[in-house]
């Protein structure tokens, strides 16, 4: 009988020993496993609980490139994975699949953002200098029709001499080639192609098929008439006309602000609101050089022009709260969306042209008409109305880069719904793209009761691309949800989801379920 018992006791001890240690576990990650990181660490250390044989190990950069440069060498408990050299901003994914000393594979990924994570990037077309391009061409195009056009429409229609008309010759100038940049580089924005590609047909064609495309041919006629019409010819009043109207239709013809319902108000406004612009801002220039020689007829021509700018600024306030009503559609998106802040940046200096063009009204040209004050006052306070009009542009362009609060559609989280024989779990994944997620986690019974449980651990692995699991631990809510907050989901696929519920000391509960993530 001790035979037995002795082999008994020794097989149990085996077996205990055995099932100690049957399988490695990560002790840690250098850098940690979550790191935002400026610049790609030399390399990844994975430190194990006992010595481990390297097997797959696979890195997925910030791009979602499968790298093959990364070397990988083991010293007893620790694998070291150095890093390519090139590797690009974003969140890169480092999966790794070991041998244990027990012959057991053990499997996992470490994951780590360089400068942000992917998801959070700007598109790839999207670059600096793209945008910089688009910017200065927006620029340049209101400099073209309100500068340049509005400048011709002043000396036609309202000086009745083609005096000071440098200024809106240059802006012509430049907002012509402008608003044929402008074409280029939107058809580059929607193919996301490189600056050289603007040799090939491809930006063009598809610039053209889109509202803007018209749009910028009547803008560039609209130029090109008020350039025909500095000409001494007999039509140049009649085409300082077609130059005015040419403006507000090419605003009218595209645009977030003329495409918003109800178009029967906003187009209108968009246009009245160009012409207002155009009237008001393009006499500036001619009228700052009229003031600075002044002659009998100059103080004529500024008492028209302020009985003129006095009704464009009326239709300028009219349109101007009716289009960001409109667009805005409440107070507080005023301060919380980057529309908001433009258009609130805009206002404070339309706020100020106002209260300079209403000293020049009231005050300097009554007081230059009794001759008590000198011309070079109501010279400069007009060449400081130039200096905001001109910041009011760069501004305003800013709007071409963010949608307007009326067109943010909030973003739908997603969810899946796993049913099994004890339990079923809600999951909410917000917003459910590639890049950083918000997940909330529903736990019930079989009857749709609240199930407490003591932990709750995610496990999240994408099999297609390759990304071993990847395991967080959730937080319970003061709601009764389970949280976690701010999880790198890096590449777009169906992602294998398992979620373990421990609700006692003997039991676990684990359902598995596939989540489509979308791009971001």
């Amino acid at each position: 009988m001790r035979l037995p018992a002795a082999l008994a006791t020794l097989l149990l001890v085996v077996g205990f020993a055995t099932g100690a240690s049957a399988h490695a576990a990560l002790v840690s990650v250098e850098p940690a496993s979550g790191s935002m990181l400026a610049s790609a660490p030399n390399a990844v250390e994975l430190r194990f609980n006992e010595v481990v044989t390297p097997g797959a190990i696979r890195l997925i950069d910030g791009a979602g490139r499968a790298r093959d440069d990364a070397r990988v060498s083991a010293s007893g408990e620790t694998i070291s994975v150095a890093m390519p050299p090139d590797l690009p901003q974003g969140t890169a994914v480092l999966s790794y699949r070991v041998i244990s000393q027990d012959g057991h594979p053990i499997a996992g990924s470490v994951i780590f953002s360089i400068g942000r994570p992917t998801g959070t990037q700007p598109p790839a077309n999207a670059d600096g200098g793209l945008n910089a391009l688009i910017w200065l061409a927006r620029v340049g195009l209101y400099l073209g029709l309100f500068v340049g056009v509005g400048g011709v429409f002043f000396a036609r229609w309202i000086a009745w001499a083609m005096t000071g008309m440098t200024v809106p010759r240059v802006a012509l100038v430049i907002g012509i080639p402008c608003a044929i940049a402008s074409l280029g580089v939107l058809g580059l924005d929607l193919l996301g192609l490189p600056l050289a590609a603007l040799a090939t047909a491809a930006p063009w064609k598809v610039a053209f098929a889109t509202s803007a495309g018209p749009a910028l041919l009547v803008a560039m006629a609209a130029m090109l008439c008020a350039l025909l019409a500095l000409r001494g010819a007999w039509y140049a009043r009649a085409l300082a006309i077609v130059a005015l109207v040419g403006v507000g239709l090419s605003l009218a013809m595209t645009g977030h602000a003329a495409t918003a319902p109800p178009e029967a108000l906003t187009r209108p406004a968009i246009f009245l609101h160009g012409l207002g612009v155009t009237i008001w801002i393009g006499a500036l220039a001619p009228l700052a050089t009229l003031v600075s020689r002044p002659t009998v007829a100059t103080l004529a021509v500024v008492n028209r022009f302020s009985r003129l700018a006095a009704l464009a600024v009326g239709v300028l306030g009219m349109t101007g709260l009716a289009l960001a009503f409109v667009q805005i559609e409440k107070p507080s998106a005023l301060v919380e969306t980057r529309y908001g802040q433009i258009l609130s940046v805009k206002l404070a200096l339309v706020i100020l042209l106002l209260g300079l063009a209403a000293l020049n009204r009231f005050r300097l040209t009554p007081a230059l008409a009794r001759g008590e004050k000198d011309a070079s006052i109501l010279r400069r306070a007009i060449l400081l109305e130039c200096a905001i009009a001109l910041a009011i542009f760069a501004v305003v362009a800013g709007w071409r880069f963010t949608p307007p609060p009326r067109a943010i559609v909030p973003e739908t989280p997603l969810a899946i719904h796993i049913h099994g024989d004890k339990a079923m779990f809600q999951v909410l994944v917000s917003p459910g793209r590639a890049g950083v997620d918000d997940l909330v986690l529903q736990l019930m019974t079989g009857e749709g009761a609240l199930l407490k449980a003591r932990e709750v651990t995610l496990t999240l692995s994408l099999p297609e691309r390759g990304v071993e699991p990847l395991e967080r631990d959730a937080s319970l809510g003061p709601d009764g949800y389970w949280h976690l907050r701010k999880v790198e989901l890096p590449f777009a696929g169906r992602w294998h989801v398992r979620i373990d519920a421990l609700v006692s000391d003997f039991e676990k509960i684990t359902l598995e379920d596939e989540l489509d993530i979308a791009p971001p």
